[in-house]
């Protein structure tokens, strides 16, 4: 069938063009949404033009399209389950998982080619080198993706802890054994493509594991980004493997795509790749070094009706969003609070860290969920001037991005770090359940300031009751 060359190259070339759009358009809070769904269109067009491709020329049994349409069925089902029924404070997790079966997808395809290869022959003897070592990357990178994303999913979700033996000297003896025996896995499945194939499946899967386990919850965002990176580089690996150029491009932006947001990332926490991955829990080692500890000395704490009455005074009131605000729920409690302050013609801002949460854009997303104007979003560098001229800070349930001690302790492990300037504001609210750390384990010298007052409580009741003490103070009645 002649015709269907030329069909499947511009069904290919539309997928492409598609799929970089949306990647675009997902760097813009304001674009995000339409630009899902250009890469879900993408995506479905991928998909029909190899089915198109493998029809036109091995064909594809009635058995086959049976195993198509049922999985696709199956994926597509789990897949609208999981977008209904996940939390956003469940989101990273998603992302892990998705990471992960996107580095198993990339890993079964390679090995299905190693293990059943064409009978044709007419790659000549470069060919077979390239489609040896397309395959060797493929199952080498798809099986530490989907390791790693497993173990980060399962940290995440508190179902897995960080073993003690992971922050000595061992786990990198494993590391680098596993890494060896990858290698040697590797290099046999070039020369032939078929010996050594599982050799450098498990030890890669291993590695995955070694590597992954270590790494504390401070620094899972950047993990995840990384991890994101690994799945577009299996997946251009994987289309060298069965020769598409279309999942080629889709993995190389996927990939660069991903490394780019891994180094904005630890550009954020003031944390390189290199101490990310091999220098254990962000946690731990301060603990050891002992930074950043002591006890709580001047704690001020006082009820929702206190903050109210200092907000009702207010002219510019500047909301910091934190975990503690996706885990309670409050996003849209937090927009009815809002939209009272701005009745009443007080100016309300958000101030968004880059590594607020557990994943990049997790304040974005939750915020743009309760209708938060776009506008209204101010990054670290952006807001960070504007916190002198501050009258009420609000902390919701950040912790590390608020710390000073990251500009003003040379001993603490966060020094260095961009963290938001919320101490230079007049007045500072921070909403906790109560005095725990953050993800780094350390004390939070904001706590202690004068001009801070602790709220105690759930964010979600905390905001509910604020809403009340303004309502009964005439707050923003007059719009």
């Amino acid at each position: 069938m002649t015709f269907i060359a030329p069909v499947k190259f511009a069904i290919d070339l539309l997928a492409v063009l598609l799929l970089a759009l949306g990647i675009k358009g997902l760097s813009k809070v304001r674009s995000a949404r339409e630009a899902n769904r250009l890469a879900a269109i993408a995506m479905i067009l991928a998909a029909f033009g190899v089915l198109l491709n493998s029809q036109g020329t091995i064909g594809i049994s009635i058995n086959s399209w049976i195993w198509i349409i049922c999985g696709t069925l199956i994926g597509g089902l789990l897949g609208a389950i999981t977008a209904k029924r996940v939390p956003m404070t469940a989101m990273p997790e998603v992302v892990a998982l998705f990471n992960g079966c996107g580095g198993m997808s990339s890993l079964l395809v390679a090995l299905g080619v190693a293990l059943f290869p064409s009978a044709d022959g007419s790659d000549g003897v470069v060919g077979e080198l390239i489609r040896n070592f397309s395959i060797v990357v493929s199952l080498f990178v798809g099986a530490i993706t989907f390791s790693g994303s497993i173990v980060a999913m399962a940290k995440l979700q508190g179902w897995l802890s960080t073993p003690s033996w992971t922050q000595s000297k061992a786990r990198h003896f494993f590391n680098i054994l596993c890494a060896v025996i990858a290698l040697i896995g590797g290099i046999y499945l070039s020369i032939d493509g078929q010996n050594g194939l599982f050799l450098i499946v498990v030890a890669s899967f291993l590695l995955g594991i070694g590597v992954t386990l270590p790494i504390g919850g401070a620094d899972m965002p950047v993990v995840i980004s990384l991890l994101n990176s690994y799945s577009g580089v299996a997946a251009a690996a994987a289309g060298f493997v069965v020769g598409s150029q279309l999942l080629i491009v889709a993995g190389a932006m996927v990939g660069a795509a991903g490394l780019i947001l891994t180094q904005v990332m630890c550009d954020g926490m003031n944390r390189s790749l290199v101490s990310v991955l091999f220098g254990g829990a962000l946690g731990a080692s301060s603990v050891a070094s002992g930074g950043g500890g002591g006890e709580y000395t001047n704690i001020t704490s006082c009820s929702p009706e206190e903050c109210a009455l200092t907000l009702e005074a207010a002219e510019r009131v500047v909301i910091v969003p934190g975990y503690g605000l996706a885990v309670a729920q409050a996003q849209h409690t937090l927009r009815e609070v809002t939209r009272v302050l701005e009745n009443a013609d007080i100016e309300v801002t958000y101030a968004i860290h880059p590594v607020a949460g557990r994943m990049p854009g997790h304040m974005n997303v939750l915020l743009a969920e309760a209708d938060v104007p776009y506008e209204q979003l101010k990054e670290m560098d952006v807001i960070n001037p504007e916190f002198p001229g501050t009258d009420v800070v609000l902390v919701l349930g950040a912790n590390d991005v608020v710390n000073p001690q990251a500009k003003n302790d040379q001993t603490s492990p966060l020094y260095g770090m961009p963290v938001l300037d919320v101490q230079e504001a007049r007045t500072v609210f921070v909403v906790k359940r109560g005095m725990s750390a953050g993800y780094s384990g350390i004390k939070n010298d904001l706590f202690d300031l004068q001009n801070t007052s602790m709220v105690f409580g759930d964010a979600k009741k905390v905001l509910g009751d604020l809403l009340l003490e303004l309502k009964e103070l005439g707050v923003g009645s007059k719009g």
